[in-house]
């Protein structure tokens, strides 16, 4: 059992408390990012030393599936669309999920959402096979910067 569900069975939450509790984390979330986002946005990734190297990379010499993902940020950040497109097209396309999960949460829809188990198995298998696609030489683009 997650750690999070047993702290909040214990908790006792009526489900106003839990809705607020929601709110407030989506908030939280939301604050954490835009801060993130901001210096990502006025600190380019291309400049080295400003952020730390990805581990699985060094280690590998392969892109990760978040490999690009600072140099995705900075780049919408900038309006820079098909940039983005080209450090980390999976964090292109998953942003705007990420965002509906978030306007749920705001708006106090607690619970699951009911999605059938294949739809997890499916997302798993299409980060797998990003990871694996990225880093064929046909497909390598901008992300060779560490």
């Amino acid at each position: 059992m997650p750690v999070a569900t047993v702290w909040r069975s214990r908790t006792r939450q009526s489900p106003a408390q839990a809705r607020t509790r929601t709110r407030y984390e989506a908030w939280a979330g939301a604050a954490i990012f835009a801060a993130l986002f901001a210096v990502t946005a006025t600190t380019s990734p291309e400049q080295p030393g400003h952020y730390p190297a990805c581990p699985f990379r060094a280690i590998t010499g392969y892109a990760c599936p978040g490999c690009g993902s600072l140099r995705t940020l900075h780049d919408l950040a900038h309006g820079q669309f098909t940039a983005a497109l080209t450090h980390n097209a999976m964090l292109v396309i998953i942003l705007p999920f990420a965002m509906a999960a978030w306007l749920r949460a705001v708006t106090g829809r607690t619970g699951a959402v009911a999605t059938p188990r294949w739809l997890s198995y499916a997302a798993i298998a299409v980060l797998a096979v990003w990871a694996v696609v990225r880093n064929l030489p046909a497909v390598r683009v901008t992300v060779t910067a560490a």
